[in-house]
């Protein structure tokens, strides 16, 4: 390690990673921190609770202020899932694991990655959504940055506030389109802090190299502008340069800080600035947008995982979005850039997709048209009813990314599986009551025959003839943070939409038939570490071919490369590293010659 002065000031985050191998063949990794005393307690990072041993507590001066009680983290784990249980609602279980985070990270890790199925619904959607909701009331302590327009000028200042020297990966809201809520205002902070867990619980990401940011440039929700217990901006959102002026100067200050290989995922951005920020900043930038590129990604991943089962390709389908925002652009995107993979032209391939936004069937000349809708307009009669579209266009593939709770009506379900005889059905809305339909109701109105996914989870459905099948649960989490472990890996600077495709592809192979068969479109959630890993393996080796990659020399094994960056939930030694000199050198001088 390298030779640190005792009057070295470290910031906590900084003391947790000087980490130096103990003597002796058994040597295990210890951490070496100048805090002392309660201050230790303090440091969520460098708590261990009940788990320092009594040589730790003497050395640490914490002897005495913890109970005469000594725990492994694994005891730790079994009394947070005691307490866990106990909880009455899902908000009051997302709180407690909130608290947890703050007190003791690497126990809030463990806890998190011994069941990821479990607890990914609590700390992230659709729990979060509602913690969002509540998030004034929620609100404990800060674990991120919050800048405002008043901070123009001085947003680099701010960034220096955050006490981690080395950030690696920023997720960023302007809490404008929080899932399928709208406009929460300063309260979608909750968006960035989970989505920055799952970036560690599942891709391995250190904790102290993630920031998240909210950009409070106000709200429009007359609610929260009335609610006196509303914790950001009480005044309507900026628009315009002023906006504009606010985004340029911390996208230069991020990267001035942390350097051009920092990520920065937007998030949850309404469609006014979404697209038009992605397509600015990604050639300048290391950033994508997680609610456009990555629901794309894993929606392309469950069609591609459905082509498996009926034995096609994706070309010859007809995909009708309904919703032409953010995700369904982005979904439609990679499916053209997908079909294309497969050898036919992009005009082609555009020609097969359609959609439905608020105004009815897109076609050409309709008015007001966005640029990015254009693109899938086509030559039709105009319609407005979903029920109508559908059985006039005979779609095969039917997605559902609106947030209009129970769009996909009886009708619908039934037309589909009329003239289809596997209907692929993807109700990908967030929360769970904004889902286009549930699993029951799709697979007992197609007979089975549908292949399912949805955005939020559902429970196993058995029909009637004693099958059971268990909806593919299509979440970002699938993609994010294998992303964002293989671009930080290999220190690459933009972001394409091929990385995303291949993201797709690697998610798609890890079903097995199996799964399959019970319906599973994405592997199971526990899996997902694995996943993610090699997701990133996948991204490293194209960015070495590519030659997008920055760090070198480029490593021989970059799976092992990868996982020697990972994050570990285990606890480390906090023992002095103490050895002994030869006698002779330590002998004390006694007099004076």
């Amino acid at each position: 390690p390298p030779c640190l002065s005792p009057s070295l000031l470290l910031t906590p985050l900084m003391e947790a990673a000087v980490k130096s191998p103990r003597c002796g063949q058994d040597a295990q990794p210890h951490v070496w921190t100048l805090r002392k005393g309660y201050d230790v307690l303090r440091q969520p990072n460098l708590n261990k609770g009940l788990a320092f041993t009594l040589e730790e507590r003497q050395q640490l001066n914490i002897h005495g202020l913890l109970p005469p009680c000594f725990l492994s983290q694994d005891v730790q784990v079994l009394r947070v899932l005691r307490n866990f249980e106990r909880q009455a609602s899902d908000l009051d279980r997302y709180i407690l694991l909130m608290g947890l985070q703050d007190l003791n990270e690497k126990l809030f890790y463990k806890v998190l990655t011994s069941d990821i199925e479990r607890f990914m619904p609590i700390v992230y959607t659709p729990t979060v959504g509602l913690a969002c909701q509540q998030y004034g009331i929620a609100f404990r302590r800060p674990r991120g940055l919050f800048i405002t327009p008043h901070d123009r000028g001085h947003v680099a200042t701010l960034l220096r506030s955050w006490p981690a020297p080395a950030i690696k990966a920023i997720v960023v809201t302007d809490g404008e389109r929080i899932l399928g809520l709208g406009d929460l205002g300063c309260y979608g902070m909750g968006i960035p802090v989970g989505k920055l867990a799952l970036y560690t619980a599942c891709g391995g990401m250190k904790p102290q190299e993630c920031l998240p940011v909210m950009l409070d440039v106000g709200t429009n929700n007359e609610e929260l502008l009335n609610d006196p217990l509303y914790i950001g901006l009480k005044h309507k959102r900026i628009r315009g340069q002023a906006y504009d002026d606010l985004l340029d100067e911390f996208m230069h200050a991020v990267t001035n800080r942390y350097g051009r290989n920092c990520l920065i995922q937007f998030e949850d951005f309404a469609n006014t600035n979404a697209f038009r920020l992605l397509e600015k900043y990604r050639k300048q930038y290391c950033t994508f947008n997680d609610d456009i590129q990555g629901t794309a990604s894993v929606a392309v991943a469950g069609l591609l995982a459905a082509l498996r089962i009926i034995g096609n390709r994706l070309s010859d389908h007809k995909i009708l979005f309904q919703g032409a925002g953010e995700a369904a652009l982005g979904i439609a995107n990679l499916a053209v850039m997908a079909m294309e993979k497969e050898g036919i032209p992009k005009e082609e391939a555009i020609k097969k997709i359609w959609m439905v936004d608020s105004k009815g069937l897109i076609v050409k000349g309709r008015a007001s048209l966005t640029p990015e809708k254009q693109r899938f307009a086509h030559q039709h009669d105009e319609m407005k009813n979903l029920e109508e579209i559908v059985r006039t266009l005979k779609p095969t593939v039917l997605i559902g990314v609106a947030a209009i709770g129970g769009a996909f009506t009886k009708k619908i379900l039934e037309d589909m599986a009329s003239f289809n005889k596997r209907p692929i059905i993807f109700a990908l809305s967030n929360p769970t009551e904004k889902a286009e339909c549930s699993a029951e109701d799709c697979y007992n109105l197609t007979e089975g025959r549908a292949i399912f996914a949805s955005g939020s989870p559902f429970n196993p459905v058995t029909l009637p003839d004693g099958r059971t099948f268990f909806p593919g649960q299509g979440n970002n989490v699938y993609v994010f943070p294998g992303v964002a472990l293989g671009v930080v890996s290999c220190g690459m600077r933009h972001i394409s939409d091929e990385i995303f495709l291949s993201t797709a592809q690697v998610i798609a192979q890890q079903v097995s038939k199996q799964h399959l068969e019970e319906g599973r479109l994405y592997p199971p959630l526990c899996t997902l570490q694995d996943v993610s890993l090699k997701i990133a393996v996948k991204i490293a080796e194209e960015a070495y071919c590519n030659k997008t990659a920055t760090f070198y020399p480029e490593p021989e094994d970059k799976e092992a490369f990868i996982r020697s960056q990972v994050y570990s939930t285990d606890y480390e030694s906090f023992l002095t590293d103490s050895y002994s000199w030869p006698k002779e050198a330590m002998k004390i001088q006694s007099a004076i010659f």
